[in-house]
């Protein structure tokens, strides 16, 4: 598992340093960047240095420009644990706490809780508080993923 995660966050890695080479070639031969282009490098940059590019999530707020945990933080980890722990369904588990089921997935899904930052699907370092442990972050995925998966005979 942890082999695993090891070898896929390389191969993030490597992606985004190929991106930001063939940037780097684009400037060196002269090309000039669009709008879009210098916007989306912008970002790109901001999440690097583990900035949120959108609204703050469920269990946390934003704070003098920075995110940190809201009042409600502690609930993130109720939810967390109860999915966990429990043979609750996705449904009864979001009603208890007033969230559609695309909103409880999204919270299950967010790497946000462990002091990350996704943008253009790779995950980077953040410079906020986690609310999570990996380890009960990472058994709720491998749960998400065993429910996703049909099961084999």
């Amino acid at each position: 598992m942890d082999r695993d995660y090891e070898l896929e966050k390389l191969k993030k890695e490597n992606a985004q340093l190929r991106q930001e080479l063939e940037e780097l070639k684009s400037k060196v031969n002269g090309g000039s960047f669009s709008r879009g282009e210098r916007q989306k490098s912008g970002m790109v940059k901001k999440a690097l240095n583990g900035k949120l590019m959108s609204r703050p999530p469920f269990g946390y707020k934003i704070e003098n420009g920075k995110l940190v945990p809201a009042e409600n933080f502690r609930e993130v980890e109720e939810i967390f644990e109860e999915f966990l722990n429990s043979n609750i369904s996705l449904r009864k588990l979001a009603r208890k706490h007033r969230l559609s089921v695309n909103g409880l997935k999204k919270i299950l899904r967010n790497f946000t809780y462990l002091g990350k930052i996704k943008f253009n699907n790779q995950i980077h370092e953040g410079n906020h508080k986690p609310i999570l442990s990996s380890t009960l972050f990472n058994h709720v995925q491998n749960k998400l993923e065993k429910m996703k998966s049909p099961k084999s005979s």
